[in-house]
C-alpha cells in the first residue's frame, strides 16, 4: 500500500465496517452474525464485501461446509479489537478526566424555587467534582435574565413572561399556586370553608402578579375568590410574602408544594380554590454565546439530561 493509498484510507473507511468483520469473526459465521446483529445475511455479506474491497485483500475463505479467517483477516481482527478496546475506554477516561474539573459556577435563582430535582443534580454534580466551589444569589426573575444575559451568571433559574431570543430556555419545573391563610385567620379553624366564605377577604401578593409579570395568572385567584380590591401587602419574595400571610396582614397565594411543609404544621391552611389552580413554568436559562467553563459546561449538561430523561409530569409539583 503505497503512502497516497495509506493516507486516503483512515478517511475512506466506514468504521461501522469494521464492527461487523469483529462480529463476523466472533460468530465464525455470516449467518450467525446476522442473527447477533438483528440484520440479513445479505446485508452482512455485502459488509464484507465491502471491507474486502476497501483493504484490497481476501479476509474470509468461506464454502459450504468451511469458514477460515486469512492471515490478513486475522492481523485486521486483531486491530480492530485494540481499536474498539481503545473507544470503549473514553466514558471512563472522560468521566476521570472530568473528576478533576475545578472553578467557580455562579447560580441566580429567584426567590421560590423549591425543586428536588435541581438539587438532586447539583448533590450528584458536587459529588462527582468536589473541586467546584458555588455562589447562590437570589433575584427578581427580570433580574435574573439581566445576569444571564451580561455573563455575571453561569445559569439563572426563574419565572418568565416571556423567552429571551437570545437565551435559551428550558422548563425546569412546574408548579401550581393556591391561597393560603396563617393561624390567626378567621377562616383558620372553621371546619368547612366554601369560597363565598372570603369575599371581601384582604390579600398580600407577589409583585409580579400585579405589574402584568410571570405569576400574572395567579391574581386569578383573588378574582374567583373575590377578595377585597387592593392589597395590604406586596413583595417580590417568597418568604416576605408568607411573612405577611402568617402575620395575618391578608390571604396570599403560594407554590402549593412549598406551602405544604406549613400546612402539616398547621401554620398555614389551603383555602378554596382547590380545583383548575393556576400553573407556572420555573425555567434554566443559560446564554448560548457565553464561553462556558469546564465546570459551568458540565453542570448544564447534566441539568438538561435531567430535562430530557424525565417526562414534564414528573417535574410538575402539585
Amino acid at each position: 500500500m503505497n503512502n497516497s493509498i495509506g493516507q486516503r484510507f483512515p478517511w475512506n473507511l466506514d468504521w461501522n465496517l469494521l464492527r461487523t468483520f469483529m462480529v463476523i469473526v466472533e460468530q465464525q459465521g455470516v449467518t450467525k452474525a446476522a442473527d447477533f446483529l438483528g440484520l440479513k445475511q445479505p446485508t452482512i455479506s455485502s459488509a464484507l464485501r465491502r471491507l474486502e474491497e476497501t483493504v484490497g485483500h481476501r479476509l474470509i475463505e468461506r464454502g459450504p461446509h468451511r469458514f477460515a479467517v486469512t492471515a490478513v483477516g486475522r492481523t485486521l481482527y486483531s486491530e480492530s479489537s485494540t481499536i474498539f478496546g481503545a473507544v470503549s475506554q473514553l466514558p471512563e477516561l472522560l468521566e476521570a478526566e472530568e473528576e478533576e474539573l475545578s472553578g467557580h459556577v455562579n447560580i441566580a435563582l429567584t426567590s421560590h424555587v423549591m425543586s428536588p430535582h435541581f438539587d438532586r443534580v447539583l448533590e450528584a454534580f458536587h459529588a462527582r467534582h468536589s473541586k467546584v466551589t458555588y455562589s447562590i444569589v437570589v433575584a427578581e426573575s427580570s433580574d435574573i435574565v439581566t445576569l444571564v444575559r451580561q455573563n455575571r451568571a453561569s445559569l439563572g433559574v426563574c419565572l418568565l413572561n416571556k423567552i429571551p431570543t437570545e437565551l435559551e430556555a428550558r422548563i425546569l419545573f412546574r408548579e401550581y399556586f393556591g391561597l393560603y391563610c396563617g393561624p390567626r385567620h378567621r377562616l383558620f379553624s372553621r371546619s368547612k370553608i366554601d369560597i363565598g366564605d372570603l369575599a371581601g377577604e384582604y390579600s398580600v401578593a407577589f409583585q409580579t402578579e400585579i405589574e402584568g409579570g410571570p405569576l400574572d395568572v395567579v391574581s386569578g385567584l383573588r378574582h374567583r375568590a373575590r377578595l377585597a380590591p387592593g392589597l395590604k401587602g406586596v413583595s417580590a419574595n417568597l418568604p416576605e410574602v408568607r411573612r405577611m400571610i402568617l402575620a395575618n396582614i391578608g390571604i396570599g397565594a403560594l407554590p402549593v408544594h412549598v406551602a405544604e411543609r406549613d400546612v402539616r404544621l398547621g401554620m398555614l391552611r389551603q383555602l378554596p380554590p382547590y380545583t383548575k389552580l393556576p400553573a407556572v413554568n420555573i425555567y434554566l436559562l443559560s446564554n448560548p454565546r457565553r464561553s462556558l467553563s469546564p465546570p459551568e459546561a458540565a453542570l448544564l449538561r447534566m441539568y438538561g439530561e435531567m430535562i430530557d430523561e424525565t417526562d414534564l409530569k414528573a417535574r410538575t409539583y402539585q
